[in-house]
C-alpha cells in the first residue's frame, strides 16, 4: 500500500488540517471534537448538518458553506462520527432556526446523531438519506443505504435554509427530494483502506461489483464486465423501476466517481446514461459529473437520477460556495 501519510492514527486529523487551511475563506475545522463548520454564521436561519466517516470526500466536509451545510462532523475512515462530535457542532452551529441533521440510512450514523438529538435543548430535525435502489438492506444498513444522493439532498435543503425556510420546510423538501431520488453503484475492484492496508474486497479481473455501497459493501450481485452502453441500461433499468416517472418528466442527472475513476470515464458513462434517458422519454435538465461521494480510491462510480419539479430545480440552480460545489 502507497498512501500520502504519516500514520494511520493521524491520517483523518492531517487531511482535515489541510482542509481548513486551503478553505480558510469558507470554513474552520474544530478538533476534539471534531467538526467542520462555516466561517460566516447564517443569522435566524435553519442550520443543516450532516456527517460520517470518511474516505468519501468531498462528502460531507466539502459541502460546508454559503447555501449548502452549516456544519459537518467527520469520523474515521468509514467510521460514523460520534455523538459528541454532532452535539458540539449543533451547538456552534445552530442559529436560532434550529438544527436539521441530514443522515445516511446506517445504523451508526442513526443512533448517533439520535443519541445527539436526545441532548439537544433547542429544536432540531432529522431527513434519512436512503436513495440507494440496488439493494434493501445490507448488514451495515436499516433498509436502504444513502449514496451519493446524499449531496443532492444537502444541496436542496441548504438552498431552502438559506432562503429562510423553517425547520418543518426544510424537513420537508429533504424528505421529497430523497424520494425523488435513487442511485446505483458499481465498482471494479475494492478500496485499499489507509488504516487496515488491507482492500475491502477481491473480486475477477472480468467482474464487475453491481450495486456497491459506498463502503464497498457487496451489492445486489457480481455480474460479468460489460460495455458501458449495456452497464448503463442495467444501472438505469434499477433507478428507473424505483422512481416510476412519468414521460417527459424533468431529471437531474449525477454520475458521481468513486475515487480512482479519471473524468474522461465518467463523461464516457454520463454520455450513455443522458442517451438513454432522452431514449426512454425523460428530460435530462440539470447534470453533475465529478468525484462527489467516493469511496477512498475505488475504481468505479455511480449513477443517480432525481425528478425535478419548479421548486426542486429552482433550489437545485441556487447559489452555492462550498469546497467542492459552487456556482
Amino acid at each position: 500500500m502507497k498512501k500520502f501519510k504519516n500514520s494511520t492514527h493521524s491520517f483523518v486529523h492531517e487531511s482535515l488540517k489541510g482542509l481548513a487551511e486551503v478553505h480558510a475563506d469558507i470554513l474552520r475545522v474544530h478538533f476534539d471534537p471534531t467538526y467542520v463548520i462555516r466561517r460566516d454564521s447564517a443569522q435566524g436561519r435553519v442550520a443543516v448538518i450532516s456527517g460520517g466517516g470518511s474516505g468519501h470526500e468531498p462528502l460531507d466536509v466539502g459541502y460546508v458553506g454559503h447555501g449548502m451545510l452549516a456544519a459537518a462532523c467527520p469520523g474515521e475512515i468509514f467510521t460514523s462520527c460520534t455523538p459528541d462530535q454532532i452535539l458540539a457542532a449543533a451547538q456552534s452551529a445552530e442559529q436560532g432556526a434550529g438544527c436539521l441533521f441530514i443522515v445516511k440510512n446506517y445504523r451508526g450514523d442513526l443512533l448517533n446523531f439520535e443519541t445527539a438529538l436526545d441532548m439537544l435543548d433547542f429544536e432540531c430535525a432529522t431527513v434519512v438519506v436512503d436513495d440507494d435502489a440496488s439493494v434493501d438492506s445490507s448488514p451495515h444498513s436499516v433498509g436502504r443505504r444513502g449514496a451519493a444522493g446524499t449531496m443532492i439532498v444537502q444541496k436542496i435543503v441548504g438552498a431552502a435554509a438559506a432562503a429562510g425556510a423553517s425547520l418543518s420546510e426544510c424537513k420537508a423538501v429533504g424528505n421529497r427530494i430523497n424520494a425523488k431520488t435513487a442511485s446505483v453503484g458499481v465498482s471494479f475492484q475494492g478500496c485499499m483502506d489507509p488504516i487496515t492496508g488491507a482492500p475491502t474486497f477481491e473480486i475477477g479481473a472480468d467482474e464487475i461489483e453491481f450495486g456497491v455501497g459506498l463502503h464497498g459493501e457487496p451489492g445486489r450481485q457480481r455480474i460479468p464486465m460489460l460495455a458501458v452502453d449495456a452497464l448503463a441500461t442495467r444501472m438505469l433499468d434499477t433507478i428507473l423501476a424505483d422512481l416510476k416517472p412519468q414521460l417527459g418528466q424533468r431529471v437531474l442527472l449525477c454520475i458521481n466517481g468513486f475515487g480512482a475513476t479519471p473524468l474522461v470515464e465518467l463523461y464516457v458513462l454520463f454520455n450513455a446514461a443522458a442517451k438513454q434517458l432522452k431514449e426512454r422519454g425523460l428530460i435530462v435538465q440539470r447534470s453533475l459529473v465529478g468525484n462527489h461521494a467516493t469511496s477512498l480510491d475505488t475504481p468505479g462510480g455511480s449513477i443517480t437520477v432525481s425528478l425535478f419539479d419548479d421548486e426542486l430545480s429552482s433550489l437545485w440552480s441556487a447559489p452555492v460556495h462550498t469546497a467542492a460545489l459552487r456556482w
